[in-house]
């Protein structure tokens, strides 16, 4: 029989949601729509898929030896259908680049425009990012390359060509105790509430806060946030610090935040996020542009 995988998107959501209700209202269907698709889908492979009668609702073991080439299948149709869509935008000459609250500055500058000589006709569309999305919006090709920092949770499937390496800076109150100095270490910084993010992996949260510290002092954390701005503000009232990178300085003012230079931290790395295997010839130009800067400019500069 022929597999219909609009009927597997539907099961797959009921499975992902563990709820009819809400696999309905994320489809935009009703749930009795959803629910008869769902046993069409049973009817015409003979069993059961679904435990209705567990909550949250889960794959029978039918289901469950079904799913994981149900959702390769499905996968595999979402990557030629947005094959053909990198397809139109090679045609039309556009090209998403995202970034998050900060871009490279004049590396991205510098690329941009040896894109531009390369492709003229091109027109680059710079889509920013919620931190938690640098990745995943390059993978659901909501953009086709991103500019993203570390780290990166689940690098498969994806390429990374590195633009730059840029110093880590700790934004400070303008009225700190350290806000006038010209460097500090990770261990002035001990003790200090440093901001939280509950939408981002917890990995990458560690990662900007550089925990755990050298000394073995415990990181606190403060107020939660999920933009420069609010960054910025809750620095700026003095409720946390925040570890970010130097292009936030250079991009960011705020009359009561203070950047300083942490000196004994690793530089984070920038780099050019892509699917592998991509086959978008903008994309393919973009990346030569990347490279071209980089051996230029090199990756500190």
């Amino acid at each position: 029989m022929d597999l219909n995988l609009h009927l597997v998107r539907y099961l797959v959501a009921v499975v992902d949601e563990g709820h009819f209700g809400r696999a309905a209202a994320r489809l935009l269907v009703s749930g009795p729509a959803l629910s008869k698709q769902i046993r069409t889908l049973e009817r015409r492979l003979g069993v059961e898929l679904i435990d209705r009668s567990a909550h949250p609702v889960v794959p029978t073991e039918a289901g469950r030896r079904f799913l994981p080439d149900a959702r390769a299948a499905l996968a595999a149709a979402d990557r030629a259908v947005a094959g053909i869509e990198a397809y139109r935008r090679d045609l039309h000459g556009v090209l998403r680049l995202g970034f998050m609250s900060a871009a490279t500055g004049t590396h991205t500058r510098r690329i941009l425009e040896l894109l531009q000589r390369e492709a003229p006709a091109v027109s680059v569309q710079l889509v920013q990012l919620p931190w938690h999305e640098q990745v995943s919006a390059v993978r659901d090709r909501t953009v086709d390359a991103a500019l993203v920092r570390p780290p990166v949770a689940d690098p498969g499937g994806l390429r990374f060509d590195l633009v730059r390496h840029e110093p880590r800076v700790v934004a400070l109150p303008a009225g700190h105790r350290l806000a006038a100095r010209s460097a500090v270490t990770l261990a002035d910084l001990d003790g200090e509430p440093h901001v939280d993010d509950d939408r981002s992996d917890r990995v990458w949260v560690r990662w900007w806060a550089c925990d755990p510290r050298p000394s073995g002092a415990p990181v606190r954390y403060g107020p939660v946030v999920h933009t420069m701005d609010e960054l910025l503000e809750v620095v700026g009232r003095g409720a946390a610090i925040a570890i970010t990178g130097g292009s936030v300085a250079d991009s960011f003012r705020h009359p009561d935040v203070a950047f300083v230079p942490v000196l004994d931290v690793d530089p984070c790395p920038i780099s050019l996020c892509t699917l592998d295997g991509e086959q978008s010839t903008l994309v393919a130009a973009l990346r030569r542009a990347t490279r071209a800067v980089q051996d230029t400019f090199g990756a500190g500069s």
